[in-house]
């Protein structure tokens, strides 16, 4: 190979590597943009209660139940602890759920799919997700469970921590649940059941 040639190619190889270079780093930024609102939403707390990074990954949990209101559709999800717990029967069989059983109950604002051939309803926009953690110890004054309701403002895709001007009101203190779910008792405090497969 001549001093030329070899001249040519080195400075083929530095352009197409500047050029890999350069299209990685707009693909990484573009990504590092993109994910900035997920980032941000694993930094919220629930003053004196539960952080939404103790949840992190129930985006991909497996799904407990369907349900639906006249103003909102809505998915529960548990995580691996939960799902084992009611496959083995867990609250039905009188058991409670096991400390690290962790739920979150996704919501939307229901929306008319522009995509399907029939009428069907899908979700719209977030209204609120809310969470519900296992902790004998931690949360012995809320029966063992403690509770967090995280708003998303439609706008900017931002969630802030539910407060008592939210739908149902919303204490700030991981307790905010449990008035409410204590007429669940006789099912560990669990209003959803498991929906058969």
């Amino acid at each position: 190979m001549n001093r030329i040639t070899f001249l040519l190619f080195a400075l083929a190889t530095l352009a197409g590597g500047a050029a890999f270079t350069a299209s990685t780093t707009a693909y990484v930024n573009a990504q590092g943009a993109a994910a900035a609102p997920e980032q941000s939403k694993y930094d919220l707390k629930v003053p004196g209660g539960l952080a939404f990074s103790e949840f992190r990954g129930y985006e991909a949990w497996a799904v407990v139940a369907v349900q639906h209101t006249e103003d909102l559709t809505k998915v529960v999800v548990g995580n691996p602890v939960t799902m084992g717990a009611f496959r083995t029967g867990v609250p039905g069989n009188g058991k409670p759920f096991p400390d690290g059983s962790k739920m979150a109950k996704i919501e939307w604002r229901p929306a008319k799919s522009s995509d399907a051939p029939y009428d069907i309803t899908v979700p719209g926009t977030i209204y609120d997700v809310d969470f519900m953690v296992k902790d004998a110890k931690r949360f012995a004054d809320g029966d063992g469970w403690g509770y967090a309701v995280f708003k998303q403002d439609a706008a900017s895709g931002t969630f802030t921590p539910a407060t008592l001007t939210h739908k149902p009101p919303q204490g700030n203190n991981a307790r905010c649940g449990t008035a409410c779910h204590s007429i669940a008792k006789a099912k560990d405090y669990v209003f959803t059941d498991y929906a058969k497969r």
